[in-house]
């Protein structure tokens, strides 16, 4: 059904509670209710409201009443136009809370399943300067405030390097300091940008197909370890070698400097060519007693520090002893297969990513691990009757599925085998809850845990034990 416009304004609205994918909630004095953009539980404020469906509106918060007592003062100045850090205005405690919730309430709405006690949810130590990875891109075209719109003043430059615009494909939100990578994270990214003005290096236009500067990749790992790759639209031998050896000169901390020139229409990097230009093709991250080698392609998980914690209940969970044989599935690069291993017989990993599947295997090897063994193919195909006899009926399946949740054919062969535990981590507990509905009827839910991988965010992760009943 097509959202019908409306313009209008309710006032004097509390809102109520905390929402899907970061909005909050009030409800409207004709019963529905608002989902609204830019408000924290306890708030009275206007609403302005501009969507409508048949049971509930989209609004913003016009004017402020009064604020609520869960709330705090953002500590980014981007932070009124900037999508990535939603709650950054709520007060950590209740960030949590209201994650907490969210996997609650939807494993007994939607998958109406039976919990144990919860156990609370893992907060971050550091809820700031916790992502290892970020991802800037360049526009010719930066997105302007209303302030500058309206403003008889001059703009001198369009340049920008930061962040898409929520909805808004081809205007980029220039960022001074981001407060989600760690220095010299900030200081890299000014400095490329900056030196691109000063040299007049053309930045990217995203409508036009042209320009030079595309994108900036730094990861920032662990071992304290940096990489870089700048993605450039179109190759200039001189103006791409004089911008890298700069960038390597003034910060000489950079472990691996990278490039490549895409001129194709998206940005995604895994179907190109990315050539080392100083130092190492890839970084490290280290786990207890493993090392990852995380290349330019790499996936990762995001907090490396929270990564621990995440597996560390998932193996606590697992119980193993060592006598059993485990499937991981959507293993990745494997990092969760790799965690475990030490306490199982052997760890069967499966991943649809060719290149994911093969980082898995170097890194196994690298570690000196001979009891896992990893294959690339489509989930619901690879899970088998001939994979089930190659490999032995599992004892425990570990499953990390993406966030629309596992095919029902793969639950469907689980509940054929039935495993004594499912570990089930899942970055989206509506799909999960789907899934574990599924299952109830074999398995009691035993164990449940949220763990929050990112502070500022709505985005939680969920862990629960299924044990055959």
């Amino acid at each position: 059904m097509a959202k019908e416009r409306v313009q209008n304004i309710f006032e004097n609205l509390e809102i109520l509670d905390a929402g899907a994918k970061g909005k909050t909630i009030a409800k409207a004095p004709d019963g529905r209710v608002i989902f609204v953009d830019n408000a924290v539980p306890g708030d009275i404020a206007d609403i302005k409201t501009g969507k409508k469906r048949k049971a509930y509106y989209e609004g913003t918060a016009v004017k402020f009443h009064l604020y609520s007592s869960k709330r705090t003062e953002p500590v980014c100045q981007h932070f009124e136009y900037c999508g990535g850090c939603k709650w950054q205005h709520m007060d950590y405690k209740f960030q949590l809370h209201y994650k907490e919730n969210e996997i609650t309430n939807n494993l007994i709405r939607i998958g109406h399943l039976e919990l144990p006690e919860i156990t609370p949810i893992l907060g971050c130590k550091e809820i700031y300067n916790y992502r290892n990875k970020m991802e800037y891109s360049f526009s010719n075209n930066r997105w302007l405030t209303l302030d500058e719109i309206n403003s008889t003043n001059e703009i001198d430059s369009r340049n920008a390097c930061g962040f898409h615009i929520s909805g808004m494909w081809d205007k980029i939100l220039d960022i001074s300091t981001c407060h989600l990578q760690e220095d010299p994270s900030n200081q890299i990214r000014n400095f490329i940008k900056n030196y691109g003005i000063d040299n007049g290096y053309e930045f990217y236009n995203p409508r036009a197909q042209s320009g030079f500067l595309r994108t900036i990749m730094i990861r920032i790992s662990s071992t304290k370890e940096i990489m870089v790759v700048l993605q450039l639209f179109k190759e200039d031998k001189k103006k791409r070698e004089a911008l890298l050896n700069a960038v390597s000169e003034k910060f000489p901390e950079i472990t691996s400097l990278l490039y490549v020139v895409n001129n194709k229409g998206n940005d995604t990097l895994y179907d190109q060519n990315i050539i080392l230009f100083k130092g190492n093709e890839y970084i490290f991250e280290e786990m207890e007693s493993l090392k990852f080698k995380i290349g330019p392609k790499s996936f990762y998980q995001t907090n490396s520090a929270q990564a621990y914690e995440l597996y560390k209940i998932t193996r606590d969970f697992a119980g193993l002893t060592g006598n059993e044989v485990v499937y991981d599935f959507y293993t990745g690069t494997g990092t969760i297969a790799q965690f475990v291993a030490k306490n199982a017989k052997k760890v069967i990993g499966v991943e649809s990513v060719p290149e994911a599947i093969e980082d898995a295997k170097q890194n196994a090897k690298f570690n000196a691990i001979d009891n896992v063994e990893f294959y690339a193919g489509d989930m619901k195909t690879v899970f088998n009757d001939q994979f089930i006899t190659t490999h032995g009926k599992p004892d425990v399946i570990i499953t990390d599925p993406p966030r629309d949740g596992m095919h029902s054919h793969v639950v469907e062969k689980m509940l054929e085998i039935l495993p004594k535990k499912i570990v089930y981590v899942s970055c989206n507990s509506a799909t999960q809850a789907r899934d574990l509905s599924l299952m109830k009827e074999y398995y009691n839910i035993t164990k449940t845990q949220g763990v929050d991988m990112f502070p500022q965010t709505h985005h939680v992760e969920n862990v629960v034990l299924l044990e055959l009943k």
